[in-house]
């Protein structure tokens, strides 16, 4: 018997001009607006169960701001606090975000998301009208790339430039599956969930835009009478959006930025098109299924820290001694490989002293026979693949960036490959296993 009630919030959640722009190890503050940002929630309820799903337009939430933004709705709602999902979409066009921030804006920005975050997981609630849910999958061809290369000299390079020719090969295999939740509901706005993994790193420069899934989300609205979309992120740690080989009109309203990664708004525009063009083959043919339960499980593991050995520390130093001088010139790379090195000092220099362990929660939310699952930070596309098989399910929605922002998350190979996610990442290899491993045993017991 079919139990199901839905409803949906939508609140804008624009910053202060002159605020730092998350995303990059370059410094950029907001001077303008190309787009606005929002946080959209979905709740969902079967008889007394209740919960709420929130995407909200930012890089990544890191786990103590989420975990305040989950203690606040809890409050204000009365639902547990492992019955608030909270995600990021990742847009790297959006403000920085901290709890315990020196600096003025980002207090007050803090201060204002805290409040927002709490005031659309009650809009939502408020809004639950009986309701029939469907599901679909899609396909979102050419937009997104593995961003890994194996090149001729046997290195591995993330982004290494388009038409570069010294790349020998992808290493990857992208995932062009969108997977689409339909929720219509009696005598309201329908609503339609996106799933689908890629990095919304496409705009660049310092205005403040949702990137792509903005686009994706206003797109849907616009062709679909009656309809509110929301947005999660699935895994998308190895891929973006850059074509290294590109033809005809795939350089269209791009530019090569700073690090030699081709962006541009007009791109973020396409990409949404083709995501939403995605949802618009399956929206009226979804499988329609009964669902009698809504069900919420949390799971805390510990995940290994990638700790430096004592020989690294003197290049970590120097290298973040010259980055943060503003003397990037003085240090030997260009483009992607000085992120890398940059990134790779500051891991160091974070971890020369420890944990030795980060603990990390996962979360699954079953509507029905379908779920969705929560990692803290950035899978590789082999770690979504894998939780999508997991047995028993009609389907499984991995979310990236939910209830935190941890870091990367490689498969084990991948550590002996190198490249930016590996040498970045602060967790030791073998991390992506775990989250696999910990999340089937997960989706079995939430079953």
């Amino acid at each position: 018997m079919n139990r199901l009630r839905v409803g949906f919030g939508r609140v804008n959640v624009m910053p202060m001009m002159g605020i730092a722009v998350h995303g990059y190890y370059k410094p950029r503050y907001a001077k303008g607006v190309l787009d606005e940002l929002e946080i959209n929630a979905l709740a969902l309820a079967c008889e007394e169960e209740k919960v709420v799903l929130l995407s909200m337009d930012h890089c990544g939430i890191h786990a103590e701001c989420a975990s305040a933004f989950r203690e606040a709705i809890a409050e204000k709602t009365g639902l547990p606090v492992n019955a608030v999902y909270i995600h990021a979409t990742h847009t790297h066009t959006g403000p920085e975000l901290k709890r315990n921030s020196s600096n003025t804006l980002e207090q007050e920005y803090f201060s204002m998301v805290k409040g927002r975050m709490a005031d659309v997981a009650e809009f939502a609630l408020e809004d639950l009208k009986p309701a029939r849910m469907g599901w679909a999958v899609g396909e979102a061809p050419n937009i997104a790339f593995i961003r890994r290369f194996r090149m001729k000299d046997g290195s591995v390079q993330t982004n290494p430039g388009v038409d570069n020719p010294n790349i020998l090969e992808p290493i990857g295999e992208v995932d062009e599956r969108v997977h689409v939740l339909r929720f219509d509901r009696e005598g309201a706005d329908s609503i339609v969930l996106v799933n689908f993994g890629d990095h919304p790193d496409t705009v660049g420069g310092e205005k403040i835009s949702a990137d792509w899934p903005g686009f994706l989300r206003r797109r849907l609205e616009k062709a679909l009478d009656n309809v509110k979309c929301i947005f999660f992120n699935g895994a998308q740690g190895d891929v973006n959006h850059v074509n290294v080989h590109p033809t005809a009109g795939d350089m269209n309203d791009m530019f090569m930025d700073f690090d030699d990664v081709s962006r541009g708004y007009g791109h973020a525009r396409h990409m949404g098109n083709v995501v939403a063009g995605a949802v618009l083959q399956v929206f009226d043919k979804v499988n329609y299924e009964e669902v009698d339960s809504i069900r919420c499980l949390e799971r805390a593991v510990q995940i290994p820290s990638n700790m430096p050995t004592p020989e690294d520390m003197p290049q970590a130093y120097e290298i973040n001694r010259l980055h943060q001088a503003g003397r990037d010139e003085e240090i030997p790379f260009k483009g992607m490989m000085l992120t890398t090195v940059v990134a790779e000092a500051e891991r160091m220099i974070e971890l020369e002293h420890g944990p030795e362990f980060f603990p990390m929660n996962l979360i699954g939310v079953a509507i029905g026979n379908i779920a969705m699952f929560g990692i803290p930070g950035e899978p590789f596309t082999g770690i979504g693949r894998a939780l999508k098989e997991a047995e028993g399910w009609t389907m499984v929605l991995p979310t990236c960036l939910t209830n935190g922002s941890e870091g990367y998350f490689p498969m084990m190979e991948a550590y002996e490959e190198g490249g930016y996610e590996t040498r970045s990442s602060p967790f030791k290899e073998g991390v992506a296993e775990k989250i696999i491993q910990e999340g089937l045993e997960l989706l079995r017991d939430l079953r």
